[in-house]
């Protein structure tokens, strides 16, 4: 008989969280800041180097798309759009011990370059030229 997988506790974790995140959804609705103030929360509880480059994103995002939201999605920073679909996100490297952190883009984004193209980057750090494309990709996200 084959060994059956199952999440890991990390990933456990994350879904408990993402379930306390749709519960507490409903409370949070019309509170404007409290996206960002979970959001900054997060950030700050990470390790570096991810709490630079999720800090980072994050000034990204206000400065390129100020009409998304800040939230958290699985425990992790993310971004959403009015109809509260998330666009993008940023998943530590720390939090499921990876090697690279990542920046995703959800199927809400308007990313698409022909029949193919990229919807997650791993980083490890942001140069100024990363920030540059980083930056037309959450312009064209929302456009």
């Amino acid at each position: 008989m084959a060994k059956t997988e199952s999440f890991s506790a990390e990933e456990r974790a994350a879904m408990k969280e993402r379930a306390k995140e749709l519960r507490d959804a409903e409370k949070l609705k019309g509170k404007a800041d409290a996206g960002e103030k979970d959001l900054l929360s997060k950030i700050a509880d990470m390790p570096e180097p991810d709490r630079g480059i999720a800090t980072r994103i994050h000034e990204l995002v206000k400065e390129n798309a100020p009409d998304l939201l800040p939230k958290t999605w699985y425990g992790q920073p993310a971004w959403a759009n009015r109809d509260d679909k998330v666009v993008l996100f940023f998943q530590s490297a720390a939090k499921f011990g990876t090697r690279y952190a990542s920046i995703g883009f959800q199927d809400a984004a308007n990313i698409d370059d022909g029949s193919l193209w990229a919807t997650s980057y791993g980083v490890t750090k942001l140069t100024a030229a990363d920030e540059k494309t980083l930056a037309a990709l959450i312009r064209k996200a929302v456009s």
